[in-house]
């Protein structure tokens, strides 16, 4: 790190005398229940991140994605997202057991704006909605269901400023493939060999048929 001054804020006050107040519509917009417009949006989306924090204020946040709609809403103040399978680390779901506070952003593609849901989540392992959530012959073992606390959209002024959805500007070859990475970092004991076929194209014909 460079040497330097360095000054942190420490007080609500202090962050409020340097970025201001909200305007009285950005505090209004947030909602206890899903507006029908919220539905469509979950309807749609085939990707969200779920943000967890364990007791002791460690943090996680997880990507979930499935085919569009893969979330379920059950009532105006409840949802469901599946558990699918994955590299069985769970970290959302320990963090869950400890403290049940969760944030989720809805994505949809190519759109900037997004969903926000805030809410208390508990993990289920049997329930009528599981057999509706069957993707590629995959009925999940768990779902994580959301109680709505807050929801409210958010403006497209991040995805803007980062050209997120503008292909001109990506480079996704501008990094190691996966394969490289996971040789370098995570599976040094595996052959490059090995995991450049693991993580070829196979790789994601096998994903999406196990679900």
């Amino acid at each position: 790190m460079e040497q330097g001054t360095v000054v942190e804020v420490t007080s609500e006050e202090e962050l409020r005398a340097l970025v201001g107040e909200p305007a009285q519509h950005t505090r209004d917009k947030v909602r206890t229940t899903l507006h029908a417009l919220d539905r469509e949006w979950l309807a749609h989306s085939p990707f969200c991140l779920v943000a967890t924090s364990a007791a002791d204020g460690s943090c996680d946040v997880s990507p979930k994605g499935d085919p569009p709609g893969f979330v379920k809403v059950l009532d105006d103040r409840t949802l469901a997202i599946p558990d699918r399978p994955g590299n069985k680390r769970v970290d959302g779901l320990l963090n869950v057991l400890s403290n049940p506070h969760v944030g989720l952003v809805f994505f949809l593609p190519g759109r900037g704006d997004t969903l926000r849901v805030n809410g208390r989540a508990r993990i289920v392992r049997e329930a009528p909605f599981l057999e509706e959530m069957v993707a590629r012959r995959d009925r999940p073992q768990l779902a994580l269901v959301v109680e709505v606390r807050e929801v409210f959209h958010h403006c497209a002024k991040a995805s803007l400023r980062s050209s997120l959805w503008e292909p001109e500007t990506w480079r996704p070859d501008a990094l190691p493939h996966r394969a490289r990475l996971a040789k370098a970092l995570d599976r040094s004991g595996d052959s490059l060999e090995f995991l450049e076929a693991y993580y070829g194209p196979r790789y994601a014909e096998k994903v999406r048929a196990e679900g």
